[in-house]
């Protein structure tokens, strides 16, 4: 499987969490189809501040797989 792979099925995976899922961070929003559009990934709703495994927030364990 190559990276490109691997990414497209992560970030699969972040778009079911946050589209099953409760967001309780305030902090982060989400996007308009339009912006999501243009910035290309699901991953651009995520605010993942910290080290991976060590974030500030939780619901970070796919954006640490990606990162």
């Amino acid at each position: 499987m190559q990276m490109a792979d691997i990414i497209f099925d992560l970030l699969a995976k972040e778009l079911n969490r946050q589209q099953n899922g409760i967001e309780l961070i305030a902090s982060e929003n989400f996007t308009s189809k339009e912006v999501m559009s243009a910035m290309g990934s699901v991953a651009t709703n995520k605010y993942a501040e910290g080290l991976p495994g060590k974030r500030y927030y939780g619901g970070c364990e796919i954006v640490d797989q990606i990162e």
